[in-house]
């Protein structure tokens, strides 16, 4: 019904708020909106990044460790444990035990290192070994206390040197881990990262391989070896990945001189092919024979002496 003011549009409805034209809304949009923030401030600027790395290595991170104590068992395994510097806790002697030459110099080293020293009988040490031919003999190693990522860098800008990191993919052999930490503490980098998953990890294998080297350089794990990569390219690091069928080889690496990331594949299958294509290079060892191959653990090692003599 005409003039029905309740009928929706029968009534036209005048607004109080002055409209586009009146100046109202365009004068609030012309207004300023303060002073330009400084740039270290401004989320995308390098300054604010510089200052959260800066914020990052002055606060302290949490540490992951691993999930449980390991055992090296049998007398060689545990002198040449001792030997090398691996962070024993505790040495175990089965009662009775037949004492030779391996069995003292353990008891000595131990003493000289403040190791606690206790006998068990034989079944107690079967069972903490889980019945490991242990030959009256066996030593405990707490689970490895593994360093942050962001670690690595920060240790290469406390040492006013562009980073040089290590990341292996997919390196189950922890003979082959510790070869490459060993290696990584000689020839100058400022770290290793290792996936969480389906990769070896600071095992007592990997350790005794380190040859101590493990002590003196830090081992950080990740979830995602990929997004690691590229939070170390926004970082400023290019990566380099070691790849048999790569586009430049070793000798022709420009990029050794400047923050590197460098990443070693698996033992059998190199580098996974979502890391190799995050890489900025690939990079390939030259060989006498195109059939020949390197393992992880060499591979790593002449790459990084190479690294290393062109930094120099």
């Amino acid at each position: 019904m005409a003039g029905n003011s309740s009928r929706k549009g029968a009534i036209r409805k005048t607004s109080k708020k002055p409209t586009a034209g009146s100046g109202g809304r365009v004068k609030r949009g012309l207004e300023g909106k303060g002073p330009t923030p400084k740039a270290k401030e401004r989320p995308y600027h390098k300054a604010y990044k510089a200052e959260q790395r800066s914020q990052r290595s002055t606060s302290t991170r949490p540490r992951k460790k691993g999930t449980e104590a390991e055992w090296v068992a049998g007398r060689n395994s545990v002198v040449e444990a001792l030997r090398e510097g691996v962070p024993v806790t505790g040495v175990y002697v089965a009662e009775g035990a037949e004492r030779d030459g391996r069995l003292r110099e353990a008891f000595q080293i131990a003493s000289d290192r403040g190791l606690n020293l206790l006998e068990v009988s034989k079944g107690e040490l079967d069972r903490m070994t889980s019945g490991a031919v242990h030959q009256g003999l066996a030593a405990r190693i707490p689970p490895y206390e593994y360093a942050h990522a962001d670690d690595l860098l920060d240790l290469a800008a406390a040492n006013h040197e562009p980073p040089l990191i290590v990341a292996l993919d997919s390196v189950t052999d922890p003979r082959n881990l510790g070869a490459v930490i060993r290696s990584a503490a000689g020839f100058g980098a400022h770290g290793v990262v290792i996936p969480e998953r389906r990769a070896a990890g600071m095992t007592a294998s990997a350790w005794k391989t380190s040859a101590g080297a493990a002590a003196r350089i830090p081992v950080a794990q990740t979830v995602n070896l990929v997004r690691q990569l590229k939070a170390f390219q926004d970082a400023g690091c290019m990566v380099v990945g070691l790849a048999a069928d790569g586009e430049v080889s070793l000798p022709d690496l420009n990029l050794a001189d400047g923050p590197l990331v460098l990443v070693v594949g698996s033992e059998g299958n190199g580098l996974s092919r979502l890391v190799a294509e995050t890489c900025d290079q690939l990079v390939s060892i030259p060989m006498a024979h195109s059939l020949e191959s390197l393992n992880a653990g060499v591979a790593a090692s002449v790459a990084l002496y190479a690294i290393a003599q062109a930094r120099a």
